[in-house]
């Protein structure tokens, strides 16, 4: 497979003639599937999320360890429930030529709050009961209780109030004040922007199959692409003259969901046995990349609020056959459960894996790979038994309450396996009450503990981040949780006229 991909793109690559630079200079980014929604007030897929950073600016931003600072806005505490936000003088003039000022900030989050806009959002900002605008650059939150986190949701991208009130359509014409400005989406999917300092273009180009996208990339159709490869097209890239290739550890987390209504699967002791039967380590060295890290928690290691200590699933089959056994399942009557994916060949390969992995143990698991968006709305609607999925770009500790609390079903949230714990759901609702973040923290783990004790989901890793691009362009930093930021700073240089020179 491995030795017969490499020799495929090898011949192919020496047939196909390089191609130049397009005419308008534009930097080529190839992404495995085309943004959804480029409205920050209803975007929720990891390619909307981040190209809405480049054109959107937010109130609030993150560190290394996650934790909330000033971006747009600085703010003070004035008491428990109310919190003042100052905006900074940078950044704060929209693509449309007109200045940012707290109106536009109230009125992007009124529209949020609002019942009848439907922003998938609204959940993680509804503790907001008021919102003041003191002066052009100041603006108040006035919340129903106390939340010392409460900054840390402020992460949506500011919109003109004016655009908002004549229902303007940001999902295909965003207008924000982000280092760059929108200039179109085509039919195909692909979408231009430009870059404000100095007009560099950027255009998002989506190509589903990866042995096609490292094909474009090889040939100069793309100038570089970020993850959504399989290992062996790592490594092949890893060795082609005139691509650069960069990995880094990431924070998006990996998992197995499990719908805990299943009469099989909502015993404790079957899931135990499918999460013993997984090799994730083997899984890992032959599919994934060295940079990428066994998961035990939604939160990476590195984030403020993850919690430490607890003890892996470890790959035991005998383990896993003897809990089986003990559940009643054996030769005669074997586990049988279906697993969904998505029909990209990556998922595909990996269910497959794990299919092979689980039969070991004389589990069948049943595939059924169908495109994303259906596969979505089942999970959504609660019609499967095993899927796999990543959550990218975690943050806030509110996703407790999203995947976790027994009123966050969809779609009222991301509790996909119905899951129902009165211990965890008292625990959350605890956190979200207290002003203390020192408590918090304690709860947070707490509840960390409880789930992965409960196995509500499989965890399964933080895949690392690969980014790959060919030689003449140079600048870009691969980001922690993968977004695109460093595409501020991405240039292409003379590689010719570098060679020439003394």
């Amino acid at each position: 497979m491995r030795n017969g991909m490499a020799s495929l793109l090898v011949c192919l690559s020496l047939l196909l003639a390089a191609c130049a630079a397009p005419p308008d200079g534009a930097i080529r980014f190839g992404i495995a599937s085309p943004p959804i929604n480029l409205d920050p007030r209803f975007a929720r897929d990891a390619t909307s999320a981040r190209i809405n950073r480049l054109l959107y600016r937010q109130l609030v931003d993150f560190d290394a360890r996650m934790r909330p600072v000033a971006s747009l806005a600085q703010w003070r505490r004035l008491s428990p429930v109310h919190y003042r936000f100052r905006l900074r003088r940078q950044g704060r003039r929209f693509h449309d030529g007109g200045r940012l000022t707290a109106q536009d900030v109230k009125a992007t989050y009124d529209s949020v709050l609002d019942k009848r806009t439907g922003s998938p959002h609204r959940g993680s900002v509804a503790m907001i009961r008021e919102i003041r605008v003191i002066d052009d650059d100041t603006v108040d939150f006035m919340l129903r209780r106390p939340d010392p986190m409460f900054p840390g949701y402020l992460t949506i991208g500011i919109l003109p109030a004016k655009a908002l009130a004549a229902g303007h359509a940001f999902s295909h014409a965003p207008i924000g004040s982000g280092p760059f400005r929108f200039v179109g989406w085509s039919n195909d999917g692909v979408v231009t922007i430009e870059r404000r300092q100095d007009r560099q273009r950027i255009r998002f180009i989506p190509v589903a199959n990866a042995n096609v996208r490292v094909l474009k990339l090889l040939r100069g159709e793309i100038d570089m692409l970020q993850n959504d490869l399989p290992s062996e097209l790592r490594q092949y890239l890893d060795r082609r003259q005139g691509i650069r290739t960069m990995r880094r550890e990431g924070t998006n987390f990996t998992y197995i969901g499990i719908n805990l209504r299943h009469p099989d699967l909502a015993r404790r002791g079957v899931r135990r046995a499918i999460a013993h039967a997984i090799d994730r380590r083997r899984i890992i060295r032959f599919l994934l990349g060295p940079a990428t890290r066994p998961a035990e928690s939604i939160f990476a290691p590195e984030h403020w609020a993850s919690a430490p200590g607890l003890k892996p699933y470890r790959y035991d089959p005998e383990l896993a056959r003897q809990l089986l056994r003990k559940a009643g399942y054996g030769p005669q009557h074997p586990l049988v459960i279906g697993y969904k994916t998505s029909s990209d060949p990556f998922r595909i390969r990996l269910a497959t894996i794990l299919q092979r992995q689980l039969q070991q143990v004389g589990i069948q698991m049943r595939l059924r790979s169908l495109d994303f968006a259906t596969v979505f709305g089942d999970i959504k609607a609660g019609r499967f038994n095993l899927y796999s999925l990543s959550w990218v770009g975690v943050k806030s500790p509110d996703i407790l309450r999203y995947v976790f609390h027994s009123k966050s079903v969809p779609p009222s949230g991301a509790n996909r396996g119905r899951y129902h714990n009165p211990v965890v759901d008292r625990l959350i609702d605890e956190a979200d009450n207290s002003d203390s973040l020192a408590r918090r923290i304690v709860l947070y783990r707490r509840i960390q503990r409880i789930v992965h004790h409960d196995l509500v989901y499989i965890p399964l890793w933080y895949e690392e981040h690969f980014f790959a691009a060919r030689s003449d362009i140079r600048g870009y930093r691969i980001a922690g949780d993968g977004n695109y930021d460093s595409l501020l700073h991405v240039h292409r240089i003379d590689v010719n006229e570098r060679r020439r020179k003394p």
